[in-house]
């Protein structure tokens, strides 16, 4: 649902002045920021396991694995329409910077 309305969201975060912190798609619409699991890469990691399972390997011998990758996104044209300074920092650590 949030996905889906992730236009919507984005857009009115950035007309109420709210700062907002979200999914990726969030982000790209709007939103501020973005932090957090890679889909892609978490659904690949997935049908890894998945792959175990259908060639016979037992669920319960399979280790449980969590996801490694996450991404930081920061959309600074929403930054910039929020009157927000961000550190240089942190913009070098981006996975991805929306200008």
């Amino acid at each position: 649902m949030l996905i889906v309305n992730a236009g919507i969201i984005g857009q009115l975060t950035l007309k109420q002045r709210l700062p907002s912190i979200g999914f990726k798609e969030i982000a790209q619409r709007g939103g501020l920021m973005s932090y957090g699991v890679n889909f892609p890469d978490m659904f690949r990691q997935s049908a890894r396991l998945i792959d175990k399972i259908l060639k016979g390997s037992k669920p319960s011998d399979i280790p449980v694995e969590r996801v490694i990758k996450f991404e930081l996104i920061i959309n600074m044209q929403t930054a910039r329409a929020l009157g927000l300074d961000v550190p240089p920092t942190l913009l070098a650590r981006a996975d991805e910077v929306i200008e």
